[in-house]
């Protein structure tokens, strides 16, 4: 029986499927489709009327320069269920769906944190993607103590900030949400590399109420200081997004404390690892993942595949990377 391709746009028009991973969920795109400047689209493959795989695809777009700052991408490769047909036959048919239909509308196309960096390679070839190396850190949380591995330094900072005061909670309102949002916006404002999504998308994980998503804050004296979002997915937890009013509150460490609640959360549930989704670069020296690595995680080496719009482009950066 061959491959049928469907795709949705709408929370409301998906049909029940399988399936436990958090990034190709009905929440995430529930959540997406809600958010200014993002469409998603949710690509489903069927054989003999069963959902046999799922890829959501994220087209991020700008209101003001369109083509040349739109970009699509996906989390992974791809969630898999038993077929006939291997599951790298799935992705290919999938793969080259999704390139056929966005190349013409992204300027990139984007595969990230990929948890088998081998898998597909023949068929990213095949399409016109070249991959670049990227890292991953991830922290093992099942044992009894998480904070084995953690930095001297980061235990100190975390005891002042909770014996100077701040408090560790979780955003129940959306008043909360929109305090921590607007704290969010400010701390992103100068992350040149990072790219923050309007307030509906975590509106929405809010009103969701699902175990599938979190927001932590950080108070002090009733005031919010730092907070982090949290993704749930099977036996992981991904840390999307977290900031901290660390100039105004140096001693409490409030960016500290936004990351030591959504790990201490995780590993109260019974989650085995804690990733940070945004490790960077292979740089020897990058700020970001030096402040997560006291954390205790493992650095490990993964790859990012992408797909630039201009052809010349795509070919002269294939041949610098492959």
């Amino acid at each position: 029986m061959a491959l049928r391709l469907a795709t949705y746009y709408h929370a409301e028009d998906v049909p029940p499927l399988p399936g436990s991973n958090v990034f190709y969920s009905v929440e995430m795109l529930q959540a997406l489709q809600q958010t200014k400047g993002f469409r998603p689209v949710l690509l489903v493959a069927y054989e003999d009327g069963r959902a046999v795989g799922k890829l959501l695809c994220i087209t991020r777009r700008s209101l003001r320069f369109r083509f040349f700052f739109t970009k699509t991408y996906v989390y992974g490769t791809g969630e898999y269920f038993p077929s006939s047909y291997r599951k790298d036959e799935i992705f290919r048919e999938l793969l080259e769906y999704l390139t056929r239909c966005f190349k013409d509308r992204s300027f990139l196309l984007e595969f990230r944190n990929l948890e088998e960096s081998l898998f597909g390679y023949r068929h990213f070839r095949e399409c016109g993607y070249f991959p670049v190396r990227w890292m991953r850190v991830r922290n093992s949380i099942h044992g009894n103590c998480i904070d084995k591995w953690m930095s001297i330094s980061r235990k100190r900072q975390i005891n002042r900030g909770l014996k100077g005061g701040a408090e560790m909670d979780i955003a129940r309102t959306e008043a909360e949400v929109e305090e921590f949002f607007a704290l969010l916006k400010r701390y992103y404002s100068s992350k040149i590399h990072r790219y923050l999504p309007g307030i509906d998308f975590f509106l929405s994980l809010l009103r969701q109420s699902s175990e599938r998503s979190k927001i932590f804050i950080v108070r002090y004296k009733g005031k919010i200081i730092g907070g982090s979002v949290c993704l749930f997915s099977a036996d992981d937890a991904y840390l999307l997004f977290s900031g901290g009013l660390r100039k105004s509150y140096p001693l409490l460490y409030p960016g500290v404390l936004a990351v030591w609640n959504a790990m201490v959360y995780a590993h109260n549930r019974g989650y085995s690892h804690f990733e940070f989704i945004e490790a960077g670069l292979p740089f020897k020296k990058y700020g970001y993942r030096d402040f997560i690595l006291r954390f205790g995680g493992r650095q490990m080496s993964s790859r990012r595949w992408f797909r630039v719009g201009w052809g010349w482009l795509n070919r002269l950066l294939t041949k610098l990377y492959v």
